[in-house]
């Protein structure tokens, strides 16, 4: 397996960063990259203009965070419920052959 790596510039508040990542995982870099410009961009927007660039960046870091906490609660959520609903499925279905059953003896 190769472990090539090509380097790839992001532009986060109008800074240019330079990273290394796999060829395969650029275009989710680049994403990703995207993504945090336009949260950096929120919070300075709806904050004061005199934030440094380091403030910005961990407040926007926050708020992602907190949306990915949010969206991993949701989904464990909703495992647990279709988990719930497939076993009650599977209870129901045993029922069904296990009478099934019983009427063919």
């Amino acid at each position: 397996m190769s472990q090539e790596t090509v380097s790839v510039a992001v532009h986060l508040m109008g800074c240019e960063y330079r990273f290394a990542c796999r060829p395969a995982e650029r275009d989710d870099l680049l994403e990703a990259a995207r993504y945090l410009d336009e949260q950096m961009r929120e919070v300075r927007d709806h904050t004061s203009k005199l934030l440094s660039l380091e403030a910005v960046a961990v407040m926007a870091a926050l708020n992602v965070s907190n949306e990915l906490l949010r969206q991993r609660r949701l989904s464990a959520e909703a495992n647990t419920l279709v988990d719930r609903q497939v076993g009650d499925l599977l209870h129901k279905v045993d029922a069904v052959l296990s009478k099934a059953e019983s009427e063919e003896l």
